[in-house]
């Protein structure tokens, strides 16, 4: 049951680019973004879509995989956990970021060429 404790599990495509950094030790963080999507009828019977855009950090093996393979538009599906931090930003606002840590992720989809 430990496996069960945090642990977040999406299928979505990418917002944009991902943006991957060299940090000082060699060590590659990629930061990228993903969105789902859910589809139902409103009270009126129209179609709804609603869209939640998803923060993901991935970091070494990963991270290598998602500079070489990642790009705007393509479908992923990730496994990871929920991380939360704050910080202070320049006009000296508390800002709350959630994030999930990517543990594991598979491409889905064909190579597309753009």
């Amino acid at each position: 049951m430990n496996n069960l404790r945090n642990n977040v599990r999406l299928i979505g495509n990418l917002g944009m680019n991902p943006d991957v950094k060299e940090l000082n030790g060699g060590k590659k963080l990629a930061k990228f973004s993903i969105a789902t999507s859910e589809t139902y009828k409103g009270e009126d019977g129209n179609k709804v879509t609603e869209t939640q855009w998803h923060n993901l950090i991935a970091w070494g093996k990963h991270a290598d995989v998602v500079e070489k393979y990642l790009k705007k538009g393509n479908e992923v599906a990730i496994e990871g956990k929920l991380s939360s931090r704050n910080y202070t930003d320049k006009e000296g606002v508390k800002r709350y970021v959630t994030e999930i840590i990517v543990n594991d992720l598979l491409l889905i989809g064909g190579k597309k060429d753009k």
